[in-house]
């Protein structure tokens, strides 16, 4: 039964077991008309099952049955699930993207643990957003949690080839602007892309995001590369229901297992995975909820202390998630740098010390050796410069090395559907030499910082061979992307950051090994062009949008509201 707490301590009590209140009697009288007897749900811990399954999120199509697992496990354990629908953030086809969501789900996720008789909650997410959304949210409730991953998707297959999306989507669609694969071809391959229920199988954003949420401690161990059709993965859920029964009569919290020692952890884990840039931005907001502060600078510094290990697409050139699953998955990579890790800091399953007793590798070229490893330093870099003032960074593992050190004339694009329209008209005078810049495109310029950042090369040069050019944006880009790309530019354009001010024929200069972002243009210059520049209209006049342009921060702190992010206390609700 109870490890510690009495059911007269548990939260749900208040609602339900009080006798002799109009509302508790009330309580009871509502449980009856959903069909429960209180001996079912009385004295129990009550568990919300958090779902952000939909019929038209292909990443989570599988979160339905999976909530059926977790429930099981909830009722094996003695406690009592109740099933909620949340938002569901579908990287696939939510416009003009789910990061504009993100927060919202969080404050779903937060105002529901916190309103309901909930002794303790499982997040069923996976999504790149999702991900981030859930833990923020579960955070600032600080409500016992247990995150479930929803795992990657079978590995993609055409005419012999394995196929990793997003990643072969970008490279089989710049083939085919280039005129090396046929429509028919390019049909073919749409099928065999993503052939099963389940996030992008390449360390894109939702590998990376749920990768870090069992670094932190917020999973079972070895959660989060189970791939989504795996038997293994019900029986996970089921046992991630079981863990949330005994987390709630012990009665430990977030608040408890996420410290600045986990998120060290999780940083030094996305880095060594070579996972996506998005990590930054969402980690930073994720620390924020938790009264930490993490920054840019925590990135560069860990960066410069882990190797890359992880063999996987598309920092790495070969494997897939399932390839990690099978090499022991994230138990096995963080083995190999314990030396790195605060081991006996606590986790919803024990210390990370004990989470990881008994991983093995199975597989040397998947998760690589620290003397073979895939990269020397960690897989992200920040760069500082008077285009970046306040930070930007590049995935410089995924690109070309003779780029890293380049500079170049800039081709400025307004916004992406600009970019879009002229990227191949030939009066640009686009060489492989010209810096590609874009901007309106980051928080509130975007709005909601698309992954926009991969901008496209015109078409004349892919048919020349040419596959990478140094690209610049207060953009995000999907973590599944490659390239010389400069993303995340603070501050954004559209509140008059540098690089509102940037010009046709400017030269900027990008240099990885310096950690720098320069454009050569006196300040002097600067200034007359920031004295002539005119802000850009705003984006929302009403709604959502409307509090979401009043409310969120830059890239470099998180891109959270501020409302949400700022410290203070918020009371339990009265149940009587």
């Amino acid at each position: 039964m109870s490890e510690g707490r009495r059911p007269e301590e548990l939260r749900s009590h208040q609602w339900y077991g009080t006798e002799g209140q109009l509302r508790t009697w009330s309580h009871n009288a509502r449980m009856r008309q959903l069909g429960y007897e209180a001996e079912e749900y009385r004295g129990r811990p009550v568990i919300a099952v958090l779902n952000t399954w939909s019929d038209i999120n292909p990443c989570h199509v599988h979160l339905r049955e999976r909530a059926e697992a977790v429930k099981r496990g909830v009722w094996q354990a003695g406690g009592f699930p109740l099933e909620f629908p949340v938002a569901t953030l579908s990287e696939t086809y939510q416009k003009p993207t789910p990061m504009l969501y993100r927060n919202l789900l969080a404050m779903e996720t937060e105002e529901l643990l916190r309103s309901y008789p909930i002794d303790a909650a499982v997040l069923l997410g996976g999504c790149d957003k999702s991900t981030p959304a859930l833990l923020m949210g579960a955070t600032s409730a600080d409500v016992p949690s247990i995150f479930v991953p929803a795992g990657p998707m079978l590995p993609g297959h055409w005419r012999g080839e394995t196929l990793g999306s997003g990643t072969d989507m970008w490279k089989y669609w710049d083939e085919h602007r280039a005129g090396n694969l046929t429509d028919c071809e390019l049909r073919e391959l749409q099928g065999g892309l993503a052939r099963s229920p389940g996030h992008c199988m390449t360390m894109g954003t939702a590998s990376t995001m749920t990768a870090a949420a069992e670094a932190l401690g917020m999973t079972l161990p070895g959660a989060s590369s189970i791939p989504a059709v795996d038997s293994g993965h019900e029986r996970m859920a089921a046992a991630s229901g079981r863990r949330a029964v005994e987390l709630a009569w012990s009665g430990l919290k977030p608040s408890g297992i996420l410290t600045r020692e986990a998120f060290e952890d999780a940083v030094t884990t996305v880095l060594g995975l070579g996972g996506s840039t998005n990590a930054v931005i969402h980690l930073i907001a994720m620390a924020g909820r938790a009264r930490i502060e993490l920054t840019l600078d925590d990135f560069d510094r860990i960066a410069r202390t882990v190797p890359v290990l992880a063999n996987v697409r598309p920092g790495g050139q070969t494997y897939l998630m399932e390839d990690f699953y099978f090499a022991g998955g994230l138990p096995a990579f963080l083995s190999r740098i314990t030396d790195l890790l605060h081991l006996d800091r606590p986790t919803v399953a024990g210390t990370l010390r004990e989470q990881l007793q008994g991983a093995v590798v199975h597989d040397d070229d998947v998760i690589r050796t620290r003397e073979n490893p895939v990269a020397a330093e960690g897989g992200v870099a920040v760069l500082r410069g008077n285009l970046c003032p306040d930070g930007a960074v590049i995935k410089h593992i995924s690109a070309e090395r003779q780029l890293l050190k380049h500079t170049g004339p800039a081709v400025v694009f307004d916004d992406y559907k600009t970019m879009q329209r002229t990227i191949d008209d030939p009066s640009l005078g686009i060489t492989a030499d010209s810096v590609l810049v874009l901007r309106n495109a980051g928080p509130k310029g975007g709005p909601g910082m698309p992954e926009y950042g991969m901008l496209p090369i015109p078409g004349h040069l892919l048919k020349q061979g040419v596959r990478d050019m140094v690209r610049i944006s207060d953009a995000r880009m999907s973590g599944t992307s490659y390239g010389a790309c400069a993303l995340h530019v603070a501050p954004e354009s559209y509140v008059g950051g540098p690089l509102a001010l940037v010009r046709a024929g400017d030269l900027i200069t990008l240099d990885v090994e310096e950690r720098t972002l320069h454009l050569h243009v006196d300040d002097a210059e600067l200034e007359r062009r920031r004295a002539d520049w005119t802000p850009p209209p705003t984006r929302y006049e009403r709604g959502y949008g409307a509090l979401y342009n009043e409310q969120i921060t830059q890239a470099d702190t998180g891109c959270d509201f501020e409302f949400l992010a700022r410290p203070g206390k918020v009371a339990d609700p009265y149940a009587g």
